[in-house]
């Protein structure tokens, strides 16, 4: 069973297995129809489009919520419904090397689908090993997926503060070092991190080639983070963290927790507070 990523050359042998189920999760945040248009452009055969902003975030509340929020458990049941989930394998990409593609895989095992795994170096990787593309529009039959909720793995704002008190705890920036500190910050209207986060930028997970790193190497990478319950990821919204997690898990240490809301969320409230550098 694949459980956290999948080689183009396995997904080759796999595409045709009649229980295997490829969705693509492109997605730029500076022009939310790009991936619906490279979709249509051309996907891994058999390909379901999976929209970030439409199927992979709950409904935006101003002020309330984060910038992608996670969509309660009803929603993904429906939404998973309507992709045919019931099949054994589902393999996950996108066009960033797991970035996007992390929160569906995480989404996904989230409600109890352990056999999930996100294409190892992402579409490029499947056109470098020969893969072809499609245009041709994939109509799954719908399913009845439910959902089994791992409720533990998941973090809100309240929880995490606690965490700030244990020193047990551990909370994980997974953005990059320079918003980590306050230094730039081109999305979210307030620079900075949660007070007592560590930065573990997610891109460091990967080689050069855009690869994901050996689980050894992964290992050494989150050594001197303590067990996974002790552990939360967050990121800007919810969205790359779930690569560290991904990475986490790759490594043979377990499922860490997600701080869905993340940074956007973090900062609806003022009184939590920011530390900078």
């Amino acid at each position: 069973m694949f459980n956290t990523i999948i080689s183009a050359a396995e997904l080759s042998d796999h595409l045709t297995d009649a229980n295997w189920r490829v969705i693509d999760c492109r997605h730029d945040l500076s022009d939310v129809e790009a991936g619906r248009r490279a979709h249509a452009g051309g996907h891994i055969p058999g390909a379901l489009f999976a929209h970030l902003d439409e199927d992979l975030s709950g409904p935006i509340i101003p002020g309330i919520t984060g910038r992608h929020p996670l969509p309660n458990v009803n929603a993904m049941e429906q939404q998973f419904s309507k992709w045919g989930i019931v099949f054994d394998t589902l393999v996950v990409y996108d066009d960033k090397r797991g970035a996007i593609a992390s929160r569906l895989w995480w989404m996904l095992r989230y409600l109890g689908h352990n056999s999930v795994a996100v294409l190892d170096g992402g579409l490029a990787a499947w056109q470098a090993q020969g893969g072809t593309l499609s245009t041709a529009i994939t109509r799954p039959a719908p399913s009845n997926f439910q959902a089994e909720v791992q409720a533990a793995w998941v973090h809100d704002a309240e929880a995490v503060l606690q965490s700030q008190q244990d020193v047990t705890q551990t909370i994980v920036d997974s953005r990059a070092a320079n918003r980590y500190r306050g230094e730039v910050e081109p999305i979210d209207p307030v620079a900075g991190h949660i007070p007592g986060a560590i930065s573990m930028p997610f891109a460091e997970n990967w080689q050069p080639d855009g690869l994901l790193k050996s689980a050894e190497a992964l290992r050494e990478r989150f050594a001197n983070l303590p067990a996974a319950e002790q552990v939360t990821f967050y990121c800007g919204s919810g969205v790359t963290a779930c690569h560290n997690l991904l990475a986490y898990a790759h490594a043979g240490l377990g499922d860490a927790r997600l701080y869905p809301g993340s940074w956007s969320d973090w900062i609806t409230d003022a009184e939590r507070g920011v530390e900078l550098s």
